[in-house]
């Protein structure tokens, strides 16, 4: 088994800021997954070929490029409104780009509202990013392995009702810092709320390098989509995915 998919990397030594939060990377647990669920959930499986997970693939490539340009290590995941499927863009595009045999990926769950990355994989946990941001609990602890090689999550944790604050945080702010500077084959996901329910991605963007946005076909009105370019007018957008597209749509058994 690659060694990746036992630790982060083995602990260089520990990382103190001047809060005395440590951040230091040490054993990550592995998850066993299961292909039944992530079937079901429409999670890719990377050993198995299919237009489905070449369209995925194309996303992480054309995603890949332009970050490479910008040296851009962090993207933010968003959408309009709930139901587009920005968390499922997340995972599967993290699960992409770890499929680069010179890339690691970290997926951060960073909608503290109403999280779904740990029950996306089937992964049951009971501590996370609102831990570390809380009570300084260390980030090491936190990070699961979901049984693909070369891909890391940091789960939300428990739901947190100032999730505006906290990702604000002077101590959000250096953990991003340290995530995208620790590592350069490194590529870090957060999947975070609908931009226009509330104010949280808006917030935050200004620490990622950049962000994509997820519209989904016969749902995302050309209004909302107005109002969330003319939010990230002073952001990096790497995009938009056109999600649940009908046109030449692929099932998803079929894909499988």
């Amino acid at each position: 088994m690659n060694s990746i998919q036992n630790t982060v990397e083995n602990a260089a030594g520990n990382v103190r800021y001047d809060d005395k939060v440590n951040v230091a990377y040490t054993q990550t647990r592995v998850h066993k997954p299961d292909q039944s669920l992530l079937k079901q959930n429409r999670i890719l499986c990377a050993d198995s070929p299919s237009k489905w997970l070449e369209s995925y693939r194309m996303l992480r490539t054309r995603c890949l490029q332009q970050m490479d340009a910008m040296e851009w290590k962090t993207v933010a995941i968003t959408s309009t409104s709930g139901g587009s499927g920005n968390s499922l863009t997340a995972v599967n595009l993290a699960i992409s780009v770890a499929m680069e045999l010179d890339r690691t990926a970290l997926l951060v769950d960073a909608n503290l509202r109403n999280p779904s990355i740990d029950r996306l994989f089937g992964i049951k946990t009971d501590a996370g990013l609102s831990d570390y941001l809380l009570n300084d609990k260390e980030i090491s602890s936190m990070l699961v392995n979901p049984g693909v090689e070369r891909l890391v999550l940091l789960p939300a944790g428990k739901p947190l009702f100032n999730a505006t604050e906290m990702l604000r945080s002077p101590k959000m702010v250096r953990l991003v810092n340290e995530l995208k500077s620790r590592y350069p084959s490194r590529i870090i996901i957060f999947d975070m709320p609908p931009i226009l329910s509330h104010d949280d991605t808006l917030g935050f963007s200004p620490y990622v390098d950049c962000v994509l946005l997820v519209v989904e076909e016969g749902h995302t009105k050309t209004d909302e989509l107005k109002n969330a370019a003319s939010l990230l007018k002073d952001t990096n957008v790497l995009g938009a995915v056109f999600n649940k597209a009908t046109d030449n749509k692929i099932g998803f058994d079929e894909a499988i």
